[in-house]
Formats: C-alpha cells, structure tokens, sequence
C-alpha cells in the first residue's frame, strides 16, 4: 500500500514549507546510511522520507498531491521521473551537514557515499530538463441532468477549483440523447502540463436524474399516463406533452388494458453520436377510485349485475 506523504514525514497537512523542511532535515539525519550501516530498513526508510519532501517540498508538486486525494491516485499518474524532476541534490546534501562537505579524505568519501546513494534515488533528476513537454493530468466532474435535458440537449454552467483555490466557471454544451455513463471532454481544462506542456483535460460524467413522468430504456421514452375505467372501456382520445414540449394526440381504443402501450415511432431519444431516433411510448395504469358516492356505488352494482 502506498505511502501517506505527510505522515512518512510527521507532519500535518496543513505544515508549512518551512516545517516540512525541518521535519525532513530531522528524519534524514537520523536514517542517513552513515549513522546505519548495512541497516536495509533504515535505507528504506531515508529513500521514502526523501520521496515525501520531493513532493511536498515543492509547491507545485504538493498541489497536484492534493488535488488527487489519495497516495494511490498520485502513483498511478506519477513516475519517480515526475516527482524527482527538479530536485536540487546539491541543497539537500548542504541541508545533511555533517554528512557531506569536504573534510579531508573522510569527507570525501561521505560525499561519495551521498552521491552514490542519491544517484539511485534521483537516477533520473539529471535529465529533468531535457524532457519534453508533457500534457497535464486529466480530471474528473460528474454532472447530474434532467431527462429533458438529455432529450433536447441543453447548455450547462459549471463551476469547479482550481489549483490556487479560485473558482473556475464554463458552460458546456450537452447533446441530445446522451445518457447516462456517457463522458463529455473539455479540452484544456485539467491540470496544469510539464515543462510548458499544454494542460490536460476535463472529462464530465453524465447522470440523469429520475422523473415522475418520463423514464428511458435505451433510446425509448416511456410516458407514463393515468386513464378513468370508463376512458379504458369506452375508448378516449387524450394528449400528450413530449420533454420538448410538443404535444402528441393519441387515440386509446376500447377496451384498454392496464399496462398496455402506445407506441410513438420517432418520438424517442435522438442517438448519440449516430443517426436517427427511438421511439415514444405512453404506458397506461388505469385509476380506481378510493371513494364512491351513493349513486356511484349503485351504478356500478347494477353494472356488475350486468356482468361487466
């Protein structure tokens, strides 16, 4: 399991630059290999905290820590290459006083040993600079819409932060028929890029949001409707009001059942990113009434006497 950054070193996550170089300076005296000879454990140990202050040492790095929130995201889009590059070797050994510096042949030989040992941590920081630019981090915002929205296609205002803490608004622009589970990508709306790379970017995860009236099944739009017994028995002509809009009149024959459906060809959810449409369908409960009158009661005995 990977490591927390902030409590390899001690300190919390609200530390200054300044405390989480002293908590450093502290722990990699105490683990440095020369006060640990053939000490693996201590060697572990000097090679994580040195991680920790690579990342959090620098201001950049430690926002986009952050902006994760977990040590396994950060690894999984991080390489060792990212979060050695810029490390300035040269001050940390200054920072481990006593184990580096020239003083005589024993200093000498400790500089050698911290450059030995450095070598393997930041094998990679001395070709920092001539990397290439690289495409920023990609990040995440999930949006909840109305059906009518993925019927018609609708334009959103979203906001979210930014590194520094500011507030980032823009307006997206949802198409028709998308759905649930779908994405939509912002270009240049993620993390900053490396090296002058461009920023990486923003991807929308689409839900939509229950309806009393509408429900979706694939590009199919059901609509749901309420008819009286006599409207089931006797047959009825009624309209009905689409997402958009648009008012439909259908005709309901004699004798319809609860649960049967009118079918709407090409009134459904327009594909996305395809052609053509689904179609619409009206699904019929038909309303008993909870309370009868006198006369109600009676008619409906006399009909039952009828054998209705």
């Amino acid at each position: 399991m990977a490591e927390n950054y902030y409590k390899v070193l001690g300190v919390d996550k609200k530390a200054s630059d300044d405390e989480i170089k002293k908590a450093y300076r502290k722990l990699a005296l105490k683990y440095h290999p020369d006060r640990n000879q053939d000490n693996k454990s201590a060697e572990e140990q000097f090679k994580k905290i040195s991680e920790a202050y690579a990342v959090l040492g620098d201001s950049e790095k430690r926002k986009q820590y952050e902006s994760f929130g977990s040590q396994e995201a950060f690894n999984r889009n991080f390489s060792q290459e990212d979060i050695f590059r810029g490390f300035d070797l040269n001050d940390i050994l200054r920072d481990l006083g006593g184990f580096s510096g020239s003083r005589g042949m024993r200093g000498q030989r400790r500089a050698s040993a911290n450059d030995d040992l450095f070598s393997q941590l930041f094998r990679n920081q001395q070709y920092g600079q001539q990397q290439a630019p690289r495409k920023g981090q990609s990040l995440e915002y999930n949006l909840s819409i109305g059906i009518e929205d993925a019927y018609s296609g609708a334009e959103k205002r979203i906001s979210f932060k930014k590194d520094d803490g500011g507030l980032n608004e823009t307006t997206i622009k949802v198409p028709k028929g998308i759905d649930t589970g779908k994405k939509l990508r912002l270009v240049g709306k993620g993390l900053p890029g490396f090296n002058g790379g461009p920023s990486g970017d923003m991807f929308i995860n689409i839900t939509l949001t229950p309806h009393p009236v509408f429900t979706r099944e694939g590009d199919d739009i059901y609509i749901h409707k309420t008819i009286t017994f006599p409207q089931a028995a006797l047959g009825t002509s009624m309209d009905v009001k689409m997402p958009d809009g648009e008012i439909k009149r259908i005709k309901i024959q004699p004798g319809t059942q609860a649960n049967t459906k009118i079918r709407m060809k090409g009134f459904g959810f327009h594909k996305f990113k395809g052609t053509g449409r689904g179609n619409g369908y009206v699904r019929f409960t038909i309303e008993v009434p909870k309370k009868l009158t006198k006369k109600q009661s009676q008619l409906i005995k006399s009909l039952a006497e009828e054998g209705l």
